[in-house]
C-alpha cells in the first residue's frame, strides 16, 4: 500500500511534518467548544396558514412599524428568537412584521449567525 508524503503542519511558522493530518499535536484545532442549539422544526402546510391568520386577526399592524409611529399591515409571521437560535413556535415568540421591517430583521440575523456585524 503506497502512503502519502508526510506534510508541515499548517500552523503558521511550523515545520513539523505530519502524517494523515493537517497540524502537529502541539497545533492540533480543538473541537467546536459551543454546540449552537437544535433548531425547532418548521411547521408547514394548513397549520401554519391557521397560525397566521390567527395572528392577524389578533394584530394586523406590523409591530415595529408601530412602534416607530407608522401604520403598515403585518405581512409577515416573525420568530422573536429565530427557530435556528433555539426559538419555539410558542404565540409568545412569533410577531407581525412588514416585509420591509421582516427582511431588515433577517438581514441582522443573518449577519449575526455568519458571525458578522452585530446590527
Amino acid at each position: 500500500m503506497v502512503m502519502a508524503a508526510p506534510r508541515p503542519c499548517t500552523f503558521p511558522g511550523c515545520g513539523v511534518l505530519v502524517r494523515g493530518g493537517s497540524r502537529c499535536e502541539k497545533h492540533h484545532v480543538a473541537a467546536w467548544s459551543v454546540k449552537r442549539p437544535t433548531p425547532t422544526k418548521r411547521i408547514t402546510g394548513r397549520r401554519l396558514q391557521a397560525m397566521r391568520r390567527e395572528l392577524f386577526a389578533a394584530n394586523p399592524l406590523c409591530v415595529e412599524c408601530q412602534r416607530a409611529g407608522r401604520v403598515r399591515l403585518a405581512t409577515q409571521r416573525d420568530h422573536k428568537v429565530p427557530l435556528a437560535e433555539g426559538g419555539s413556535d410558542d404565540p409568545g415568540n412569533v410577531q407581525g412584521l412588514c416585509h420591509d421591517c421582516h427582511e431588515a430583521k433577517s438581514l441582522a440575523e443573518a449577519l449575526r449567525g455568519r458571525g458578522g456585524a452585530k446590527v
